[in-house]
């Protein structure tokens, strides 16, 4: 009797182990972004930050400064829901000061593409690792009809 007991004991633990170790593989790939980046232009500074909050979640903020004042600002947050990654970005003054969600579609060891053809502009957003100091985010999709794409290098700070 003790032994099945024993054995019923064990199989619990593991069972209960295995399902509080969930992975968050995916976002887990793009661990690499977090930290603040920059990108000093000559019309001012496009800075990027990022953190983690913990395994399924990072977010961030980018904001665009000029000389005179903060000409842009969106929170974002990376998601990973099951096996889903999740790119949301918030602006105030658009979409209802609503977020928009982005879906990870395409993504290879330093390249990472996410997409929502429904918005209006960007449909899709792209996050570059060109080493471990430099990437480069792109935004492109139809812009008024035309094809428009907008790409932004920035160094780790």
């Amino acid at each position: 009797m003790k032994t099945i007991t024993c054995l019923a004991v064990i199989t619990l633990l593991v069972s209960c182990q295995k399902k509080s170790e969930k992975k968050f593989d995916e976002l887990e790939k793009m661990n690499w972004l977090i930290g603040n980046w920059e990108n000093k232009m000559p019309e001012g500074i496009l800075t990027e930050s990022w953190k983690k909050e913990n395994d399924s979640t990072f977010s961030g903020e980018s904001y665009f400064i000029n000389p005179k004042d903060t000409v842009h600002f969106e929170s974002i947050r990376l998601i990973q829901k099951e096996d889903e990654l999740i790119y949301t970005a918030t602006v105030p003054g658009q979409n209802d000061d609503e977020p928009v969600d982005f879906k990870l579609t395409s993504d290879t060891e330093s390249i990472f593409t996410f997409e929502n053809p429904a918005h209006d502009y960007p449909q899709k957003i792209t996050y570059k690792k060109v080493d471990a100091n430099n990437l480069v985010a792109t935004i492109s999709g139809k812009q008024q009809g035309k094809d428009s794409q907008e790409s932004y290098p920035m160094k780790r700070k």
